[in-house]
């Protein structure tokens, strides 16, 4: 507080400002104003500062949500149409065999237990100089773990349940790699006596263009391939010749069957990659 020239100053320890009950009066030249009480200004909005930076470093800035492709949406690089199966092949505009190891092709390798079927479809896979995939019905039956339905213990309405499922599986499969570009071929044991079950459960899951094929050695080779075999791959010696004279109805289908009784992998390769491709210039009917 300011105070007049040569007014006294108030005695020491005593508040400063004027009323009786400071026991001071200031000097009667120049009186003091009342103070005054003006209201209080509402304080202004508090500015919220930036966090400080440390030299060297910024805050993350959250990256912008990505947007979906258009119409890409179903699994892999392509949208899968609903329901639309593999068409035919079409056969190339000259008269020579295609080549066979370049086309994009689904083939279902048919044949009883010990013919070889996973082995050559596996190594056929293996060669192609285009992208090819092998679809195992049996292993993708044995996707199931806990409550697995082993053919072994009988054929019925549960082992069927879940042999209808893997084929599905596999259909579907097979459906999406051909709409990537990747061929493929499955291996599983058709009989020529249950058409629903067999044949026409392939096309329906993966359409008319698909290429059986039929692997069919002999039943001495059958049953010596089938003694190599382990767990539940294995069958009886009565359950293959049994399962061989049935596939025997396949003779005269009109679907080409290959005899590899005495060829080994690769040579049967070798002959699928020739049928493969006649029946890519003229699809079987079936």
């Amino acid at each position: 507080m300011h105070y007049a020239v040569g007014a006294p100053l108030p005695p020491h320890g005593q508040a400063s400002g004027p009323g009786a009950a400071m026991h001071w009066t200031p000097h009667p030249g120049q009186p003091t104003p009342p103070p005054s009480s003006p209201a209080p200004a509402a304080p202004p909005p508090p500015v919220q500062q930036p966090a400080p930076q440390q030299q060297g470093w910024h805050p993350p800035v959250p990256p912008a949500p990505r947007q979906p492709a258009p119409g890409n949406d179903a699994t892999g690089q392509i949208r899968l149409p609903a329901g639309a199966p593999v068409p035919l092949p079409s056969p190339p505009a000259d008269t020579a065999a295609p080549d066979a190891a370049h086309t994009a092709v689904a083939v279902l390798l048919i044949g009883p237990a010990g013919a070889g079927k996973t082995s050559v479809a596996r190594h056929w896979a293996d060669t192609r100089r285009v992208p090819t995939a092998h679809i195992s019905l049996d292993d993708v039956r044995e996707w199931v773990r806990s409550g697995f339905a082993d053919p072994q213990a009988g054929w019925n309405d549960h082992s069927e349940a879940q042999y209808r499922l893997a084929r599905r599986t596999c259909g579907f499969a097979a459906r999406n790699f051909l709409a990537n570009g990747i061929s493929c071929i499955l291996d599983d044991a058709v009989f020529p006596d249950r058409p629903v079950v067999g044949l026409g459960g392939w096309k329906r899951h993966v359409g008319p263009g698909l290429l059986p094929i039929v692997l069919l050695p002999g039943l001495e080779i059958v049953l010596e391939r089938n003694a190599r075999r382990s767990g539940n791959r294995r069958l009886s010696d009565e359950e293959v010749a049994r399962i061989h004279g049935r596939m025997a109805g396949w003779y005269g289908s009109g679907l080409p069957i290959i005899d590899n009784s005495q060829h080994d992998v690769a040579t049967t390769v070798r002959v699928l990659d020739d049928v493969v491709a006649r029946s890519i210039a003229s699809p079987p009917t079936w």
